[in-house]
């Protein structure tokens, strides 16, 4: 046992760099003993939920779904909006409930749990669903899919804060997306063996496979040694949505944060637009999910580990800089569009772009959770994540609706152009946040 413990111990220092793992910035010294094995704990549970959220994306996997059954093709655009939104409105109404636990790790599980019998259920109407009531009944899981995801993530962010130190959070992240992009590209490459053969049942294969990784991301949660934390925190809904909204006025810091995470929605809302002038030029068949799968899945083994590292370093710089390439991709992924030429009318131009934009997302994502968690205080976190993704989904179902209507009205290569200018916005907003890592 004493031996695994140093190997542990030994190939966490490697992982992340740290020459001495018994050192720590702003956990409990007990924490900071048992921060090795708690980071395997949390990168076997993140390497489950990537996976499963890889494998049941909205931008990707969920359409070719509702194509494959038959729905409507207005359903389509229901999906961002809704995976988004759904997982992010009702964190703040979590958020005083969770003050109340001595150990969040549970929220955590129930909602892995609940996550995974969603993606059963999916696959399950990727066999037998057909036409607009089995679109309605993809729509209707994935509510109930988003709403879970809200559960899992407030409390994900609260048990990571009380279990892993400061500059350790990022590279834990970025390691699990690495990991987790590798299994997606061998999953995208098997796709593209099917070709034009029909899709219902590997669609099934992959969801059900999403279900597993949710079974794994809740059993590791379980396994997390979380220490009992105070619960006087804990308040009625509305007095934690009062409060968040006091503390919204008080930080300036954070407010200005969340302008920026509100501009770098861009990147997210950009990617399906992608994927469908890819579709609409190149290859709608399930081989050509498969590109674009094995692209994603190759842009997440690549970035991950680079983001997590400049996270720890500079969270901040790394939301500047991730609006940047978000910049470039979409502005790059418009001209590409309007350009004349056969070159132009092939899914690989827009898989190129569409796998640059995911880097360039993935940035977003390390960047504004490393920054957040950072940023609150260890009583305050819950709130400030909860208060954050709240906002987030009111604004993503809010400005998806207008994209949706401005895609409808321009095209997609026009609102392209458009998103490119709100991600050059958030990359100046990024600029001048302050350093929180110190």
């Amino acid at each position: 046992m004493a031996d695994a413990g140093i190997s542990q111990t030994h190939l966490y220092e490697r992982l992340t760099g740290d020459e001495d793992s018994r050192l720590c910035r702003d956990i409990s010294d007990s924490a900071c003993r048992e921060q090795p094995g708690n980071f395997f704990r949390h990168l076997c549970a993140a390497l489950g939920n990537k996976l499963a959220d890889e494998l049941s994306s909205a931008r990707l996997i969920l359409p070719w779904l509702l194509g494959a059954i038959g729905a409507p093709i207005w359903m389509v655009g229901l999906l961002v909006p809704i995976r988004e939104a759904g997982a992010l409105l009702p964190q703040v109404l979590v958020a005083g409930i969770a003050r109340k636990l001595p150990q969040r790790k549970w929220i955590w599980v129930i909602g892995g749990l609940l996550q995974a019998f969603c993606a059963a259920l999916l696959a399950a109407l990727a066999l037998f669903g057909r036409g607009s009531v089995g679109g309605a009944l993809v729509l209707l899981v994935l509510v109930a899919l988003s709403l879970a995801r809200g559960l899992s993530s407030i409390a994900t962010k609260d048990v990571m804060g009380k279990t892993i130190a400061k500059q350790r959070r990022g590279t834990l992240m970025g390691w699990s997306g690495s990991v987790a992009g590798a299994m997606t590209l061998a999953a995208g490459g098997v796709l593209m063996l099917f070709d034009d053969r029909p899709g219902e049942l590997a669609l099934a294969v992959l969801l059900a496979i999403a279900a597993l990784g949710w079974v794994i991301n809740a059993g590791c949660a379980a396994l997390i040694r979380e220490e009992p934390g105070a619960t006087e925190g804990g308040d009625s809904v509305w007095a934690s949505l009062r409060e968040g909204i006091a503390k919204l006025r008080q930080d300036r810091t954070f407010l200005h944060f969340n302008l920026t995470r509100a501009l770098l929605l861009s990147s997210a809302l950009a990617l399906p637009y992608i994927a469908l002038l890819g579709q609409r030029q190149g290859d709608s068949e399930l081989g050509g999910l498969g590109v674009l799968i094995v692209v994603s899945g190759l842009a997440g083994m690549l970035a991950s580990p680079l983001w997590g590292k400049r996270a720890d370093a500079s969270s901040r710089k790394v939301l500047r800089d991730a609006g940047l390439a978000a910049t470039a991709c979409c502005m790059a992924a418009a001209l590409v569009a309007w350009a004349p030429g056969e070159w132009s009318h092939s899914v690989y131009p827009f898989a190129a772009l569409y796998g640059l934009l995911m880097i360039a997302h993935t940035g977003v994502r390390l960047g504004r959770k490393t920054y957040v968690v950072d940023l609150a205080s260890a009583e305050d976190r819950a709130l400030y994540v909860a208060l954050s993704n709240t906002l987030t989904g009111v604004l993503m179902l809010i400005v998806g609706g207008l994209i949706g209507a401005l895609a409808q009205w321009l095209g997609s290569a026009a609102l392209l152009a458009i998103l490119a200018g709100c991600a050059l916005a958030a990359a100046a907003c990024a600029q001048r946040l302050p350093d929180v890592e110190n």
